[in-house]
């Protein structure tokens, strides 16, 4: 079994970005499997090798029973908290949350993160090498469901000899892996947590998520999958990016930030440039992108998420949580209308009818979607309760 990664506070010297945070962090990488056999899909599909690249935060302790298993959002990755250098400018996606005294308090857990299946931040994806061709994948790449991500997790968890977590936490597409880690392993999972998230997509996420693949496909460098050592499809996915982004926020976020205020002028300039506030933050966020994520991942976990309705694999919502031995906590936000709370409402209803140990909040908060990566404050307090009520009673 590999040895974890030992984290302490030792960032950057006179840097107020450290304080009392992770500081350094070194990803780690595991490959298992080979060609034809690693990960049964639900495709069908025997696929291998596959290599995982995991980040770990704090102490395993001697039982291996403070084990958090983080699960990402779409565009996130393995690396949750800290610095990779200390020349790093970019801290860990969800920072606020993870380390010393935070939500997910690293002197007492053990955290836990590992890129997607399908990604494209060191976890096998279409990007990655064939070892039967020596030419990277592309679309030859299989699909894949979030149930697949989460075999390939539970791998990576057999592999590190943790045979039980003590909570499974995401949002979004993160919350969906929370979900199905519940219900499909009840006996390894203690607790779920569930941010943001929904038990399956609805039309208009399914809408969205096509336009975000059609805006890349229509791209002519996109060349059928086939850009790699070429020039990438850039302006689709940045455009995919824009579109996807629109909808993490609210009509209340967008409205206190931008409102109708023009760039750069008094006036209106009577020409098809880019003239408001917020087309030059889309553009800005579309373009940052672009730098760090890869246009077929963005295609096949888009569709991962379509594909996704935790009941149907089970006959139902309800049969599905009747499988689930997991205390929970459902968090949803008002101004949330990508996965609106009356989504979240639903499988707190279905829980309920199950006689499941199941806990809800609503925040009231207008940043929507994006709400449980920026509303931190105020979750740090009800996760870290939560946790509290499992710590040490597995």
């Amino acid at each position: 079994m590999a040895e974890p990664v030992r984290v302490g506070p030792d960032g950057p010297e006179n840097d107020d970005r450290a304080g009392d945070d992770i500081g350094i962090v070194t990803p780690q990488e595991y490959t298992f499997g080979s060609v034809g056999k690693g990960v049964r899909l639900d495709s069908g599909k025997d696929f291998g090798p596959v290599t995982v690249r995991y980040e770990t935060y704090g102490e395993l302790n001697e039982d291996r029973s403070n084990v958090i298993l983080v699960v990402h959002a779409f565009s996130g990755d393995a690396h949750v908290a800290g610095l990779h250098t200390p020349e790093d400018r970019h801290r860990g996606w969800w920072d606020a949350m993870v380390g010393p005294g935070k939500a997910f308090d690293t002197r007492k857990y053990f955290i836990l993160c590992s890129n997607v299946l399908g990604g494209c931040q060191g976890t096998t994806g279409p990007g990655s090498i064939n070892p039967e061709t020596g030419a990277p994948y592309a679309l030859t790449f299989p699909v894949i469901t979030i149930h697949d991500m989460v075999e390939v997790q539970r791998i990576l968890l057999d592999y590190l000899g943790i045979e039980r977590v003590m909570a499974v936490v995401g949002g979004s597409m993160g919350g969906m892996q929370a979900l199905d880690w519940a219900v499909s392993y009840p006996d390894r999972v203690q607790a779920a947590i569930v941010l943001a998230s929904t038990a399956r997509l609805t039309a208009q996420g399914i809408a969205f998520n096509a336009v975000g693949r059609n805006a890349i496909t229509s791209d002519v460098l996109w060349n059928n999958g086939e850009y790699y050592g070429k020039e990438p499809p850039a302006r689709g996915l940045s455009i995919a990016r824009m579109v996807g982004h629109i909808t993490y926020l609210s009509d209340e976020s967008m409205g206190l930030k931008f409102g109708r205020k023009l760039r750069e002028r008094a006036q209106y300039g009577f020409d098809f440039n880019d003239q408001f506030e917020v087309e030059s933050y889309l553009e800005y966020q579309g373009g940052k992108f672009v730098d760090r994520f890869d246009a077929n991942s963005y295609i096949y976990l888009s569709k991962a998420m379509d594909y996704y309705d935790l009941g149907e694999r089970y006959g139902g919502l309800d049969a599905a949580f009747a499988r689930c031995d997991s205390k929970f906590l459902v968090v949803s936000f008002t101004s949330d209308w990508l996965y609106p709370s009356y989504q979240s409402k639903e499988m707190v209803f279905s829980l309920m009818r199950n006689g499941k140990d199941v806990s809800y909040i609503e925040l009231n908060c207008p940043f929507g979607h994006d709400s449980f990566l920026l509303e931190t404050d105020r979750q740090t307090g009800i996760l870290a309760s939560f946790l509290e009520t499992v710590y040490g009673r597995g």
